[in-house]
């Protein structure tokens, strides 16, 4: 077996995180929502009501600030800003009754690759994996979001 190159893995996942984007919006489409827009569903559904900022420590798929993901999906309807009764000088952001019924059908879209992705990587693989990236990532902005979203155990 060939040795891969530095250059091979970072290209390979860089690759496998386009395909496996192109793969998530085409099951997406049909909900008219961006692998992005479902990110931001998924967290406020998992971790919601939360503040711009709040909700910006927990994505992936976006740098800096949420605002236009967040504008689109109140103008679509799937989420809304609110007073925080804590701190009026806060808005929260939270799902809608239509952001929490795509919930379920934004899981059902995933589903599809995360399966692919557990046949193609074993459980251990992808421990080991997750664990190597974790460490790669770990003084950036990226591996900061990564380790909130999914804290290690």
């Amino acid at each position: 077996m060939v040795e891969a190159s530095a250059a091979e893995l970072r290209y390979a996942i860089l690759a496998a995180q386009r395909e496996g984007n192109r793969q998530l919006a085409l099951q997406l489409r049909p909900l008219d929502i961006t692998p992005s827009q479902a990110e931001v569903i998924t967290v406020l559904g998992e971790h919601g009501p939360l503040t711009l900022k709040g909700l910006g420590e927990l994505l992936v798929c976006e740098t800096g600030s949420p605002s236009r993901l967040v504008d689109s999906l109140v103008k679509r309807g799937i989420a809304d800003r609110a007073d925080n009764p804590m701190d009026r000088r806060e808005v929260l952001i939270q799902l809608t009754k239509e952001g929490r019924r795509l919930r379920p059908r934004i899981h059902e879209a995933e589903a599809a690759i995360h399966d692919a992705l557990d046949e193609a990587f074993p459980s251990g693989m992808r421990t080991e994996m997750v664990q190597r990236i974790h460490a790669f990532l770990s003084e950036s902005n990226s591996g900061a979001a990564l380790a909130r979203r999914f804290p290690r155990r």
